[in-house]
């Protein structure tokens, strides 16, 4: 959304710079003056608390880096060290730790956000998948960063999920291999997982920087799915969702500061305080809670299908659970984007929210674990709920979604943005 400059630069430096490199002009019109929906609600602020996230997470992640050994004879002493004998250590480590579980509890709730109003729609097919992409890129640095404190779910998770490679024809040894820089979880992994544990989320800054980019090409989308038409459906970034912004942020610090304060580790494993030892297995294995869904499908997968055996066929549904998410734009055929205005699909949708969050209970149990408890008389176990969540995510995508998309009748539609405000506002006088 293409906008006329109204920077005016105010003394001799700034009309130098402005000749020269307008990066100034492009902050001013870019946050500043934007042009974005009067309409925006609170779950809108979760982009801004997403690039505070990624920069809490850069500036302690550098800051432990100068105090960390990647070596498995000395990892877990000198993330000890960073706890004990750095100044401020423990508070750096928690921030960071805690940091990763804020990062990714604002990002569901950003692409839940996106999902409910149709923010992958066209034009923001780009904005979207470069959304999914810092997601998948997130991951990537997490799961990587989950093993640099060398204790026993640090070893056994990154054991357990370098291993699913290996389900791949032809090419699953050779990236094992890589990966690992071995025949197994050492030293070479380690080393590499460091490295790549510093280099991503710069990698994720760079992605950010696309997606404001993509952004700001159609500009914001609103809660009632409908593109600006005019100045009357808009207003400036700044003040207006600069001082919004900031007080979701405040309140989002408050929950963060609670975990980091009072709960550091409930987020955590308690294994993860006893060193890594390869002679010693864990009796039950998990990854952080946020990859705990993706964990779940991956188990889900029991059975053989012709000459797909069942540990293919998880790897394939995990990553085929993420990679449905860049085809989410064309999948969805409705020519509304908003839910609010899709009675039909709002249900369907919230039954997704609630198998994604099932999914992630089935993966902190064991398969063989009761639903209804130990001493239910129903057996009815965590692999066979994990399967039928695991149905219902796929068949959203790849059936709910493209068929009420073309079967549902949608509500009638405000004429415009500022329509829907200004009667939103008249209902509120009326009951009043």
């Amino acid at each position: 959304m293409s906008h006329e400059s109204t920077y005016q630069p105010n003394s001799g430096f700034t009309r130098w710079l402005d000749a020269r490199l307008p990066v100034v002009r492009l902050m001013h019109d870019s946050f500043g003056t934007f042009p974005t929906p009067r309409n925006l609600n609170y779950w809108w602020t979760f982009g801004g608390i997403l690039t505070f996230c990624l920069m809490v997470q850069i500036a302690t992640g550098i800051t432990m880096a100068m105090h960390y050994t990647a070596n498995v004879d000395l990892a877990f002493a000198s993330t000890e060290h960073i706890m004990r004998d750095v100044n401020f250590g423990w508070l750096l480590r928690y921030i960071h730790a805690v940091g990763s579980s804020m990062f990714f509890l604002a990002v569901y709730i950003h692409m839940f956000r996106g999902m409910y109003y149709g923010s992958y729609k066209a034009p923001r097919e780009m904005l979207w998948i470069l959304g999914v992409l810092i997601y998948l890129a997130m991951m990537a640095t997490a799961f990587r960063g989950y093993v640099l404190p060398w204790g026993q779910m640090s070893f056994w998770g990154a054991t357990v999920i370098t291993s699913i490679f290996n389900a791949i024809p032809v090419i699953g040894q050779p990236i094992q291999d890589w990966l690992l820089g071995g025949f197994a979880v050492g030293n070479a992994a380690l080393t590499r997982f460091f490295a790549l544990h510093y280099l991503l989320p710069f990698v994720i800054f760079g992605l950010v920087l696309l997606h404001v980019w993509a952004l700001h090409v159609p500009g914001n989308n609103n809660p009632t799915g409908i593109e600006v038409k005019g100045p009357q459906d808009t207003l400036p970034f700044h003040p207006y969702y600069t001082v919004k912004d900031a007080f979701g942020l405040v309140l989002f610090m408050l929950v963060f500061a609670f975990f980091v304060f009072y709960a550091p580790n409930a987020l955590g494993h308690p294994d993860n305080y006893i060193p890594a030892n390869a002679m010693v297995t864990p009796s039950h294995i998990v990854p952080e809670w946020y990859l705990l869904p993706f964990y779940a499908i991956l188990r889900s997968m029991t059975f053989d299908i012709w000459f797909l055996d069942a540990k293919l066929l998880g790897v394939i549904a995990m990553f085929g659970s993420i990679f449905v998410l860049f085809l989410l734009p064309w999948l969805d055929t409705s020519k509304v984007k908003s839910l609010r205005y899709r009675p039909m699909m709002q249900p369907f949708f919230w039954l997704f929210v609630l198998a994604c969050i099932g999914l992630g209970w089935v993966g902190a149990g064991t398969p063989d674990d009761q639903v209804f408890g130990l001493n239910s008389p129903v057996d009815f176990k965590m692999v066979t709920l994990g399967q039928i969540l695991t149905a219902f995510y796929f068949i959203y995508f790849l059936v709910i979604v493209p068929l009420v998309g073309i079967m549902e009748t949608p509500k009638p539609m405000p004429a415009s943005i500022a329509d829907s405000v200004l009667k939103g506002r008249s209902a509120a006088a009326a009951a009043e």
